[in-house]
């Protein structure tokens, strides 16, 4: 197992290869050993670079177990186990690439029909948002690098990652979100995005639908449950009064899409390590909904197919406490010449069919600039 990310633990280009061992968890009752091999291997002195699938989230919650899919496409978790930092990365081919019949699974009236029954579910009292999601289905030409080096000069992001595994698909993440860092001395923040506009090329009106993100109530108030239900799972590892929110409703903006992101931090109990954190943490909170557990039950029912790398996971962790996991959006799953990439967004009371279907499909405009071959 290979994997480069964009941005390794000294901020340039790293790529973790060769790992003396596999970490690796298939099925639910695998889970908990998995988890605990990796603080074993940290308190070990080792590095650990690997992901998570959405669907891990299932196996973290003895409630949700019954949900896991059949048909999963990788691992709920794998990881390597390094005895040394990565390597700098190399530079990437810069050969043609083609993307071509970008076709979503869900019509818009299949969307809308989904779309509906979160919206019930909503004025009901069940949940108060669910990010309702569906694939795309691509046939991708070029090779994984070179597609991934195309995809990044479209769409520079901060937690971009390649993953290369024998027997598995190649996974392409252009993720412009943080699930959470952590530092030596064991500060912990996670940085929720939520809110979403897209980029225009006439100056004026991309500075338009900018503002409209950072002063509309919907999407401030969408942003803000996140928020909320993030400050509560980081709250079960940190110790009490140490969580923070020191940013509120901050624009991001990328090549294809404005975004709207909020920062929450605290201070972690001493002892706590990798296996603490995802069982208190993941699945992201910002691709599930509020409350999470109803939302991913409702969402299990709805979506027509496992997530799998999508709204999982990838990033990798320092011996030292340091580690840095991006939430596993904007990301591409490439098998052969066939990929499959997933969108979606949040539903909330007073969103619409119509609009939620707009703004998942802009959330695919990075990958479909390369369907005419430009990238």
């Amino acid at each position: 197992m290979q994997i480069r990310f964009d941005h390794g633990p000294d901020g340039n280009a790293a790529v973790f290869a060769r790992p003396r061992q596999i970490i690796e968890a298939s099925r639910i009752a695998d889970v908990p050993a998995a988890l605990l091999a990796l603080d074993a291997a940290r308190d070990a002195g080792k590095w650990l670079a690997g992901f998570a699938s959405y669907e891990l989230g299932y196996a973290l919650e003895p409630r949700l177990e019954a949900l896991m899919p059949k048909g999963c496409r990788l691992p709920l978790l794998r990881f390597g186990v390094y005895d040394t930092p990565p390597n700098e990365a190399g530079d990437l081919p810069l050969t043609d690439v083609t993307l071509n019949d970008l076709l979503p699974d869900w019509r818009e009236q299949d969307y809308a029909a989904a779309f509906q029954t979160v919206h019930d579910y909503i004025g009901a009292g069940d949940i108060y948002q669910a990010n309702l999601t569906f694939p795309l289905r691509m046939r991708a030409r070029g090779g994984a690098q070179a597609l991934y080096a195309a995809l990044s000069r479209v769409q520079p992001v901060r937690f971009g990652a390649l993953i290369q595994a024998k027997g598995l698909p190649a996974i392409l993440s252009r993720s412009p979100e943080l699930f959470f860092r952590t530092d030596a001395q064991g500060q912990i923040e996670t940085r929720p995005m939520k809110g979403t506009q897209p980029r225009s090329d006439d100056p004026v009106e991309d500075a338009q639908y900018r503002t409209f993100l950072a002063t509309d109530e919907k999407n401030r108030a969408e942003n803000l449950m996140i928020v909320d239900l993030l400050r509560n799972d980081i709250s079960r590892i940190c110790t009490p009064g140490s969580v923070r929110v020191p940013e509120l409703f901050k624009v991001e903006s990328y090549e294809t899409v404005h975004q709207m992101t909020s920062l929450v931090v605290g201070q972690m109990q001493a002892g706590k390590g990798m296996s603490d954190i995802f069982r208190a943490l993941f699945p992201c909170g910002s691709i599930t909904g509020a409350p999470k557990l109803r939302a991913m039950e409702i969402l299990a029912e709805l979506e027509p197919s496992p997530r799998d790398i999508y709204c999982g996971s990838i990033g990798w962790a320092a011996p030292d406490g340091r580690s840095e996991f991006n939430v596993a959006i904007r990301t591409l799953m490439l098998d052969g010449e066939c990929a499959t990439l997933n969108v979606g967004g949040g539903v909330v009371y007073d969103s619409t069919a119509a609009l939620e279907y707009e703004e998942a499909l802009w959330k695919a405009r990075f990958a479909s600039r390369l369907v005419s071959g430009r990238g």
